[in-house]
């Protein structure tokens, strides 16, 4: 930090660690101060008679806070910072570059509030940026996921309407164990009441959340991610079982979560999972995988690859 900053940017600067770190020691604020610990409760004392609600608390533990309803000066971003914004907006929303929608809308407001130096830059990325939208995105309903955060934060456990892709519609009361982003599609990561077990859903065909009065302990250790990687292949309408002549090694690396768990099997190995959308297995993930295999189950997956094969074998009849 500099040494010659003002006693008007220290007294800012000693605002912005107490939002940041509450609980800061004297001696914290000292040190990120570059002055003594008296000059650091010095700056406190300023904060006071600005009328900003600063509260300490004594002893080993103590330290300085922002009292409750603090009212903060506006967000001040350095030029790398508001870049760095603007380009994670059409990163994870390619659409957002476009002044219509919530998100784009809260881009342009951010971009206004920004200083002239920086809100040029940051205007002209917005303008001139180009973003290939990502056909397997999906963004779901901002009150959905703030009703799901706010009851896994609250512990408690939630009724979800949920609409799967084949259109089939049901309610489960589940414990929303956490929200999870993965590769622009937004999880629930949650245990269903119903079933029994760990559910994955995607949040985007959560139709309505309700919450309960009854409470929940997630796991201890809970390695969301994780968890979800493990799941995604799992409870889903269509069983699927399919065996490969090949050792679990080397299928392994062309497997992907949500196409189910992949075991050894007799010298090769065996997929088992499920899926809610038989057509998309069959055209768009077996195919992929470059080793001979069998799909014994179910009937709806083998059906879809019988179609996908005889269309594939009807394109190399002569005409």
């Amino acid at each position: 930090m500099p040494t010659d900053l003002s006693p008007t940017a220290r007294a800012l600067r000693t605002m912005e660690l107490l939002r940041n770190r509450p609980g800061v020691t004297a001696a914290e604020l000292a040190d990120h101060l570059h002055v003594t610990e008296r000059a650091a409760r010095r700056y406190v004392g300023i904060l006071r008679e600005a009328g900003i609600p600063v509260e300490s608390t004594r002893g080993p533990y103590g330290g300085y806070r922002l009292g409750r309803g603090t009212r903060l000066p506006p967000v001040a971003f350095t030029e790398p910072e508001a870049l760095g914004l603007v380009m994670a907006v059409p990163d994870g929303q390619p659409a957002a570059t476009a002044a219509g929608g919530v998100v784009g809308a809260a881009l342009g407001k951010v971009i206004r509030a920004l200083p002239e130096s920086v809100g040029r830059q940051a205007a002209a990325l917005r303008e001139h940026a180009s973003a290939a939208p990502d056909r397997f995105s999906a963004r779901p309903d901002p009150a959905i996921i703030s009703a799901l955060v706010a009851a896994g934060a609250d512990r408690r456990r939630v009724v979800v309407a949920y609409r799967s892709e084949s259109g089939n519609e049901w309610e489960a009361e589940v414990e929303p164990w956490a929200v999870v982003v993965r590769h622009g599609r937004w999880y629930l990561l949650c245990h269903s009441h119903h079933a029994g077990a760990v559910r994955t859903y995607r949040v985007d065909r959560v139709r309505e959340v309700r919450r309960t009065t009854r409470a929940f302990e997630p796991p201890d250790g809970l390695d969301p991610v994780a968890v979800l990687e493990e799941n995604l292949g799992t409870g889903w309408e269509f069983g699927t079982r399919v065996v490969f002549d090949a050792p679990r090694e080397e299928v392994a690396p062309w497997i992907r979560p949500p196409m189910g768990r992949l075991e050894p099997l007799n010298g090769g190995c065996v997929l088992v999972g499920s899926t809610s959308n038989p057509s998309m297995y069959a055209q768009e993930w077996l195919p992929t995988i470059p080793f001979p295999f069998r799909v014994e189950g179910g009937p709806e997956l083998r059906a879809a690859v019988a179609k996908l094969a005889s269309r594939l074998t009807a394109s190399l009849e002569p005409r």
